[in-house]
């Protein structure tokens, strides 16, 4: 009896490790697609309706700051890329993942504290929870 109710235990432990692991992957997903419409906001938007909006820019700053928000966009392509990677590597790709959305979680950290702190919550906090679902996940 009780190494039937042992497997039952182990059963239910790793279905919850698979639960963490299949969430922290959508999670990893959401966030390198963000990274991807960030990208396409600052390097293809940043002078138009929509990344004036997003950013709460005038035309005029818009115009000036044009190739640095591109070369800004282009770092959240990376970062989208190496969380990408981290997916497509699978199991494997733990180290990847946490290595990237630590990156994403220091860069939200840091636009909060200089920028605007609606980035703690668009970037930072689903950074932070992505690493807390992995770290459940092993």
């Amino acid at each position: 009896m009780a190494t039937s109710v042992r497997g039952v235990a182990s059963i239910h432990y790793s279905l919850e490790v698979h639960l963490f692991a299949v969430t922290a992957n959508v999670v990893v997903l959401l966030v390198g697609l963000l990274h991807v419409y960030i990208l396409v906001l600052e390097m293809f938007l940043w002078d138009k309706p929509k990344g004036l909006k997003a950013f709460g820019l005038t035309l005029e700053f818009a115009t000036q700051t044009k190739t640095l928000a591109a070369n800004q966009g282009l770092y959240n392509g990376f970062l989208a890329a190496g969380l990408f990677w981290g997916l497509l590597l699978g199991e494997s790709g733990f180290s990847v993942k946490v290595f990237f959305l630590t990156c994403v979680l220091v860069a939200g950290l840091y636009g909060a504290a200089t920028a605007n702190r609606k980035i703690l919550f668009i970037q930072a906090v689903p950074a932070a929870i992505g690493l807390g679902l992995l770290y459940f996940s092993q």
